[in-house]
């Protein structure tokens, strides 16, 4: 008989549901205001965990008369108090209920309701803001579109302990970079915020935790500020350091461990300081244990990440803690088919970010193998580690693509690894997939890490240049962004470096002349120096000299003469000189230097120049015009002798300087012999 009468029920249950909410909405209207006050204390009493009502009031229009009723001068204390409250509920729903809210302007009705000197509503007010200002849908930059506001906030922070739980919520959810930081730090957030971290309430001590985790990342004013403040006689560090200890709630050890971070990330504590290497590395790598929960692994893992990241010895000592290099194998295999989680909710939630945990155990590996040879070993003899790094090219999830290709371009350091796991699992396919199309963040890293896949100890050049890399390289050349200029340009040069003629001709083919000059005129010096070397590297070895000078010679000549004659600085020039030693080591090519008085007056130049390295490079060019043993060494001789060189080597060969001496003498040996 139950289930015959299930679904009229159901039906009639629904139609009161609507009727009431509309009852609900018209008592808000009545004209005695005590009538009022307890329709909205009904209201409040209907919403509470009821999303379907939240939105059926809403939907009835609630929203714009209990923000009247709340600004309302004439409206009771009680009453504005209670309909803060209503609408904190309503914004408690789902997101849709938020964006209705923000829809309604409730936030600068509820700003002005600081203004109160009731305690009572600022607090309810406040309440509703922290609840709207967490959602994902409210943009932060709301909370600063008024300048007096923050002032008027921190003045509120010694109110009560609710005004200094609300308000350090807010702050933090509301940092978001440089800019937020600096006027959250320039409004005394430091000094107002500092004493919270001692107040008896546990929540107060978490969220000013929070806002020191917030405003410090990044920001090495802030960082060098928080060194120095102490509370009751205790500094900052001393104080983060015991809320790392063990027996404190996990959501607190890691809060602090990302202050000290930050701290020691800035400058402003030293990396072999006992309070990161023996309290704050350790607390981050308990973190990452598979006992810990989801959120707090990933955590945990991606703030050693950041920590550890530039440091060599850090990174050593990570790697040596706890067996971290295995436990972050575990994190492929979340949740396992034998996971304790029994928790069903939980188990739905873990399974849509289990992603999340292989981004950090990415990140983390990163990391610990950007330096170490021995780590990096390590590393890849994790239990299918490559296997997992391909497949982590290629998941849905950018930020997991992006993690992947970091670490990916992290092990590709190694010399011994790219001529054997690198080849050993093909990596080059998969990483010329992620370059064919994927946004600048990944292309940077994957392009990168291609570079060192190009160097000439490795395997997988062969094939990556069979793949049509020298396109994409050249294609890379012409982009906005510099470090996809600089890279396209790095791996080019890398390809060029004792290759064959072929690739060397595909290579100034697939860059033309006119992208040449651009690249050799470009403001940014890396870009400036790598295309420098990419010439050297194609003009190296007779026959190709020759070649190449045989059909670009005018070009390269001219814009050899346009960077010698630039304000560039002694590297940029040094690596000029070299390219013309190289010219004039060819059989024909060095022609084009002899019949260039233009450029021999530069070479001149620079054998006097103040600079010794400007002075070696200089020298080179006239060692390879002048050697006995090649065709038409006498006239070379003759010319750069009435040009005055041979004064200047007997100079030189007085110098203080043993290279400069040496080679001038081996200069002027050529022309006794």
């Amino acid at each position: 008989m139950a289930c015959v009468l299930e679904a009229p029920l159901r039906m009639s249950v629904l139609s009161e549901v609507t009727a009431s909410s509309r009852h609900y909405v018209d008592r808000l209207f009545d004209l005695d205001p005590q009538k009022v006050l307890q329709g909205v204390i009904d209201m409040k009493n209907a919403v509470i965990g009821n999303n379907k009502q939240k939105a059926n009031l809403i939907v009835l229009g609630a929203v714009p008369r209990l923000l009247y009723l709340l600004q309302q001068e004439t409206s009771s204390t009680e009453l504005r108090t209670e309909c803060a409250v209503v609408l904190g509920s309503l914004a408690m729903g789902t997101e849709n209920n938020v964006k209705s809210l923000l829809d309604c302007h409730i936030i600068p009705a509820l700003l002005q309701g600081l203004l109160s000197p009731d305690l009572k509503f600022i607090e309810a007010c406040l309440r509703c803001l922290r609840t709207i200002f967490i959602s994902p849908v409210t943009p932060e930059d709301l909370l600063y579109t008024d300048a007096t506001v923050i002032s008027h906030l921190m003045a509120l922070l010694s109110r009560s302990r609710y005004t200094q739980e609300y308000i350090c919520q807010i702050f933090s959810h509301c940092c978001k970079g440089p800019d937020h930081q600096t006027i959250l730090f320039n409004h005394g957030a430091v000094q107002n915020i500092a004493h919270l971290l001692v107040s008896t309430s546990y929540k107060v001590r978490m969220q000013a935790l929070k806002c020191f985790s917030v405003l410090a990342f990044e920001n090495p004013q802030v960082s060098m500020t928080l060194v120095n403040v102490s509370v009751d006689g205790e500094l900052l560090p001393q104080i983060f350091v015991k809320m790392l200890q063990r027996d404190k709630p996990i959501e607190m050890q890691l809060t602090s461990a990302k202050c000290l971070t930050s701290m020691c990330r800035a400058g402003a504590i030293r990396t072999d300081d006992s309070c990161i290497v023996l309290k704050t590395l350790p607390c981050l790598v308990r973190m990452c244990s598979k006992e810990r929960l989801l959120e707090e692994r990933v955590e945990g893992a991606e703030t050693l990440a950041y920590l550890i990241e530039t440091d060599v010895e850090l990174q050593r000592i990570a790697s040596i803690t706890d067996h971290l290099i295995v436990m972050l194998a575990d994190y492929f295999k979340y949740p396992s088919s034998v996971s304790a989680i029994t928790d069903i909710k939980r188990l739905d939630h873990d399974l849509k970010h289990a992603h999340e945990l292989r981004q950090a155990a990415f990140k983390l590996y990163a990391s610990l193998g950007a330096n170490d040879e021995d780590i990096r070993k390590k590393i890849i003899e994790t239990e299918n580690m490559m296997d997992r790094i391909v497949n982590g090219l290629s998941e849905s999830s950018i930020k997991v693509r992006l993690a992947a290709v970091r670490c990916l371009h992290s092990l590709s350091r190694s010399v011994q690894q790219l001529r054997t796991s690198f080849q050993d699992h093909a990596v080059w396919k998969p990483l010329m997939k992620v370059l064919q199309n994927a946004p600048n963040e990944i292309l940077v890293v994957a392009s990168s890490t291609l570079c060192n896949l190009l160097l000439e100890f490795s395997p997988s050049k062969e094939p990556i240049l069979e793949s049509g890399a020298i396109e994409l390289l050249c294609s890379l050349t012409q982009s906005e962004n510099l470090a996809l200029r600089v890279n396209g340009i790095w791996a080019l040069m890398n390809m060029a470096f004792q290759a064959e003629q072929k690739i060397k001709s595909d290579i100034l083919r697939g860059l033309s002349t006119e992208q040449l000059f651009q690249l050799l005129s470009d403001s940014d010096v890396n870009v400036l120096m790598k295309t420098l070397g990419l010439l050297r590297n194609l003009l190296s070895t007779r026959p190709h000299i020759d070649h190449i000078m045989s059909t670009h010679g005018k070009q390269i000549m001219q814009a050899v003469t346009l960077i010698l004659e630039g304000e560039h600085n002694i590297e940029v020039k040094e690596q000029t000189l070299c390219i013309l030693a190289n010219i004039a080591d060819g059989t024909t090519a060095k022609e084009l230097i002899m019949t260039n008085d233009d450029i021999l007056q530069k070479i001149k130049y620079y054998m006097s120049h103040s600079n010794a390295k400007l002075q070696l490079a200089a020298m080179f060019c006239i060692s390879n015009l002048i050697w006995n043993e090649e065709e038409g060494s006498q006239e070379r001789q003759d010319k750069l002798r009435d040009m005055g060189i041979v004064d200047i080597l007997h100079k030189l060969s007085q110098s203080s300087d043993p290279n400069l001496c040496d080679k001038a003498k081996t200069a002027l040996q050529q022309y006794l012999a």
